[in-house]
């Protein structure tokens, strides 16, 4: 070991804990966003496999919709 390691000025100590705290979270944030990007392209992956036709297909939310608002007008 070196004789100057045991040694450190507290203020250094302090702004090395303070870089590695804010590497540490940088690198979180790193994880994460690499997660959810891989999991967007995941799920478009998985989207190209479906058939043409279902991406055609009207969006059934729209159905209910017109149910509910038509169930609510009577």
């Amino acid at each position: 070991m070196s004789d100057g390691y045991f040694n450190e000025k507290p203020g250094r100590a302090l702004r090395s804990w303070a870089l590695y705290q804010m590497l540490a979270g940088a690198g979180w944030g790193l994880v994460f966003t690499v997660a959810i990007a891989a999991f967007g392209l995941a799920l478009w992956g998985v989207s190209l496999l479906l058939p043409e036709e279902s991406k055609q297909a009207p969006s059934p939310y729209n159905s209910s919709i017109e149910i509910v608002q038509h169930v609510a007008t009577v």
